[in-house]
C-alpha cells in the first residue's frame, strides 16, 4: 500500500500554506507524519491511499502489524530474450520483498521451448515471476511491475490494445493470476539499463544456465 500526507503547515509569524506529500509506504508515512506533528506546526493532517481515501491512522498502524510477517512492498523485474531460429526463450524475473522487518529477493530463470516472438517471450518471463509470486505466498497487496517492454507493459496496463490472439491468451493468464492472488499490480516501463538483472538471468537460461534463488539482502536505496 502506498500513502501520501496531506496537511497544512503553519509558521512562526502564522503564516499558513498546505502540502502534499510524494507517495511513501504506510511505514514511512507513519514515520514522517510523527516528526511533522512533533513541530507543533502541522495541523489537518491527512492520510490519503492509493484510491484517493483517508485513512486513519489506527487502520495504518494494523495494517502494518498484519503485514509484517507476510511478503509485502513487493517490486517484479521481468525480462524475456527469444531465439527465431530455434523458438526458445530464456525468462528471467528477480523479486525484491520484504518481510519480518527484512529485505530479500528472488531470481529465476527458465528456458522455454516453441515461442513465436520476442514478445510472447517478454509475456512468458512475466508469468514466470506470477507463479514464483504464488509460490511465495504473495497475496491481497498492491505489487510494483517493472519492466523494458512497451508491449507487455502498456498493454497490461490498458493504454495499448492488443491485436494478437497469442499475446492476449498470456495477458489473461497474468491477469487471471493476479486476481486469484488478490494482487494489485501498477506497471511501469523502465530502461534496459535500469532492468540488467532480470536481462542477465534471461541470458543465463537461453545459455542452459539455470538460476534459482531466494536470499537476504541490504535495503535497495528505493527502500529506505
Amino acid at each position: 500500500m502506498k500513502i501520501w500526507l496531506e496537511f497544512t503547515y503553519k509558521t512562526k509569524q502564522n503564516t499558513e500554506t498546505a502540502f502534499v506529500s510524494e507517495e511513501m509506504t504506510v511505514e514511512e508515512a507513519l514515520e514522517v507524519a510523527e516528526d511533522l506533528l512533533m513541530t507543533g506546526r502541522v495541523k489537518h493532517l491527512v492520510y490519503v491511499d492509493e484510491q484517493g481515501t483517508s485513512v486513519k491512522k489506527k487502520e495504518l498502524e494494523t495494517y502494518v502489524k498484519g503485514v509484517q510477517t507476510e511478503p509485502h512492498a513487493i517490486t517484479v523485474y521481468f525480462d524475456g530474450g527469444y531465439e527465431k531460429y530455434t523458438r526458445r526463450a530464456g525468462l528471467g524475473c528477480a523479486i525484491y520483498y520484504r518481510q519480518h522487518g527484512r529485505y530479500y529477493r528472488i531470481r529465476k530463470n527458465a528456458l522455454v521451448t516453441a515461442i513465436d516472438s520476442n514478445n510472447e517471450a517478454e509475456y512468458a518471463a512475466l508469468h514466470l515471476a506470477a507463479k514464483e509470486l504464488e509460490a511465495l505466498g504473495a497475496h491481497h497487496l498492491p505489487i510494483d511491475v517493472k519492466g523494458d517492454s512497451h508491449v507487455v507493459i502498456k498493454q497490461l496496463a490498458g493504454e495499448w490494445p492488443s491485436y494478437e490472439p497469442e499475446l492476449n491468451r498470456w495477458a489473461d493468464r497474468i491477469d487471471e493470476k493476479f486476481a486469484d492472488l488478490g494482487l494489485l499490480p501498477t506497471y511501469e516501463l523502465i530502461d534496459r539499463k535500469d532492468n540488467q538483472e532480470a536481462d542477465k538471468l534471461a541470458t543465463q537460461a537461453l545459455e542452459g544456465i539455470e538460476i534459482e534463488s531466494e536470499r537476504e539482502v541490504k535495503p535497495r536505496e528505493q527502500d529506505v
